[in-house]
């Protein structure tokens, strides 16, 4: 059994088959494959609301099914995402998501915290990874049981989540440097690929003195190099700016 397989037992065990419709990889999973500090991204279409005990027993069992991210954990971050089939089909901005557990928040669920219901603009980038990666790991294929987002949409999402990326920036400087890289490309180009192919589009893209900081965070994504950024501190903020002027610019003009 992989790490996969024990999350969608779990799920499957909280919602039962009668109500799981279907539980799909998206991320690094279906745009090339995982990296050595990828998550392991998944989204499962639900056919009716959970319940707080639910909730609850999908929190507790990804406390331990996930690895927290922390040097030499063998396990890999879980990122799970629910969503009832009649809150994103068919597509409304913004959809809803029933329940999402992310590494970020672990803190907060070991203090008690349960995910709930509520708008997320996220899911249309999420949705969009889902349907082009084609992939099943229970259920149908994806695009029998999800409506496509709309590329207007998809930009007003992107665009909808920088302010939070940027308050994660000092304790999040890997991914924030890399998801910013790839917000870019995509408004730029409509496509959507891997952090690292994101990353390499944008440094043959920006001025010399904002490359080293995108270098380092796709070289230690990719296992070439230990997480450090003491060296870089003064850069990062700077090369984060240029890259959110131009998303800023893409979005006036789309």
């Amino acid at each position: 059994m992989t790490q996969t397989d024990d999350v969608v037992r779990l799920v499957r065990d909280v919602l039962g088959d009668g109500d799981l419709m279907g539980v799909y990889p998206h991320g690094s999973a279906v745009l090339g494959g995982l990296r050595p500090h990828s998550d392991i991204d998944l989204f499962v279409v639900a056919r009716r609301p959970t319940t707080a005990g639910q909730r609850q027993a999908l929190t507790d069992g990804l406390l331990a099914l996930s690895g927290s991210g922390a040097p030499g954990e063998p396990l890999r971050p879980v990122e799970l995402t629910v969503a009832v089939q009649d809150d994103i089909r068919p597509w409304t901005y913004p959809p809803r998501s029933e329940f999402q557990y992310g590494e970020w928040l672990r803190d907060a669920y070991l203090r008690g915290l349960t995910p709930e219901p509520g708008p997320d603009p996220d899911l249309a980038l999420l949705l969009t990874m889902v349907l082009r990666g084609r992939a099943a790991l229970r259920g149908p294929s994806p695009e029998h049981v999800l409506d496509p987002v709309p590329p207007a949409d998809l930009t007003r999402a992107m665009v909808a989540g920088v302010p939070g990326l940027l308050a994660e920036l000092d304790t999040d400087t890997r991914n924030v440097l890399l998801t910013l890289a790839r917000i870019w490309m995509t408004l730029a180009t409509g496509d959507i690929t891997s952090k690292d192919a994101a990353a390499d589009w944008v440094l043959a893209r920006v001025p010399a003195e904002h490359r080293p900081v995108l270098a380092r965070a796709r070289a230690v994504y990719l296992g070439l190099e230990e997480e450090c950024w003491d060296d870089l501190l003064p850069q990062v903020k700077p090369h984060a700016q240029y890259v959110v002027r131009e998303i800023d610019r893409l979005a006036r003009t789309d």
